[in-house]
């Protein structure tokens, strides 16, 4: 049995758009446990919600931040 061990080709033509997705998401998690704050039984529920929207907040600046290269690589056609 023959095995084909090439890796597959790397198509990154649509990762800023995966990532614009990803971004948008992220967002409305963060819109949506920000309106279950309302319903928080105690504190300490309430200081769980707002550091996971903070680590969301730190998440999406990354994946601005990827988006940018993103963009900027498929403009000089990933060299």
């Amino acid at each position: 049995m023959a095995y084909n061990n090439k890796p597959k080709p790397d198509d990154r033509s649509d990762n800023a758009e995966k990532l614009q997705s990803m971004i948008q998401d992220t967002i409305q998690n963060m819109e949506e446990a920000e309106e279950s704050l309302e319903f928080a039984n105690d504190d300490t529920q309430r200081a769980q919600i707002e550091a996971k929207n903070e680590r969301r907040r730190d998440s999406i600046d990354a994946m601005r931040a990827e988006v940018k290269d993103e963009s900027n690589a498929q403009g000089n056609q990933y060299e």
